[in-house]
């Protein structure tokens, strides 16, 4: 319903920030790291949003980039994991060593989030690999040449394509991205981070 929202920064909490716009002041939960990175009250700022509704409550969730308002939406598809583990999970990683954690199945770095035992993060490992392969599926004309591809590809960035696809990105949408920077000599999550960079453009 609300893409995103912009306006002057009334309060700002370490839970919750006010936008206020056309009169109209939004209540906005947010992790505190979001927070911490918007300016200070009474300046103008843009935040994505997701709108939460349940029988008894509609909440909107903040975020700093669409980078972030993905991993929540994904964060929220794994069972056992609610809005408010979602917020603490995006206060504690960044989007790039969240999807990185997920495709290298690095269970240790999930587990050092507060709240995430090692249950909840093999869950969020394996939940969300299949729904990455589901979405491969789904696509099975472009699987084919993904395949071969990855083949060519360095090792390196291999594990970079698949973590921005953990993250909800087409294959055309990454390779473009891709092609706009050298790519030699740089670690798989400098290859997410820079890939983002472009991919937000």
């Amino acid at each position: 319903m609300y893409a995103y929202i912009k306006g002057t920064l009334e309060i700002k909490t370490a839970e919750y920030i006010v936008i206020e716009t056309g009169g109209i002041g939004y209540k906005i939960f947010m992790s505190e790291s979001g927070i911490d990175k918007l300016g200070e009250i009474g300046e103008k700022v843009k935040v994505y949003t997701y709108l939460r509704v349940r029988e008894d409550d509609m909440s909107l969730f903040g975020f700093n980039s669409n980078e972030e308002l993905r991993m929540f939406e994904l964060l929220l598809s794994v069972s056992g994991v609610g809005a408010k583990s979602a917020i603490v999970i995006l206060s504690n990683i960044t989007p790039s060593s969240f999807a990185l954690a997920v495709i290298t199945d690095d269970v240790s770095k999930l587990k050092k989030i507060p709240g995430i035992g090692p249950k909840t993060a093999q869950r969020i490992i394996l939940e969300l690999k299949d729904k990455l392969k589901a979405v491969e599926d789904t696509n099975k004309d472009e699987l084919e040449e993904m395949l071969l591809q990855k083949e060519s590809d360095g090792e390196n960035i291999s594990e970079a394509i698949s973590a921005l696809q953990v993250l909800g990105y087409t294959r055309k949408e990454i390779d473009k991205a891709l092609e706009k920077f050298d790519k030699a000599d740089l670690s798989v999550e400098d290859i997410i981070k820079k890939g983002l960079l472009y991919l937000a453009k």
